[in-house]
């Protein structure tokens, strides 16, 4: 079984997602990478692309941060097109 951690998505005026989640592939400004529970303490920019979460739902997104740690996720975009 997978484990889940707790995910926020925050715009400029508003909260687009939040919610315990299994998984997350987000943007990187390097290249895509994916969010497990336990995952190792991280702080990345993000680029364009969609946030997928558990495959599910997608945020498009233009660009943006995301921060990891202790099972809790935030990332605070600019909503794509």
């Amino acid at each position: 079984m997978i484990g889940k951690f707790f995910f926020t998505v925050l715009d400029i005026d508003s909260i687009l997602y939040k919610g315990d989640v299994s998984t997350v592939f987000v943007p990187g400004e390097k290249g895509e990478f994916e969010l497990l529970s336990c995952h190792y303490p991280i702080m990345s920019l993000l680029g364009k692309g969609d946030i997928i979460i558990d495959w599910q739902e997608a945020i498009s997104i233009n660009r943006g941060i995301i921060k990891f740690l202790r099972n809790d996720c935030v990332a605070i975009v600019e909503v794509g097109d």
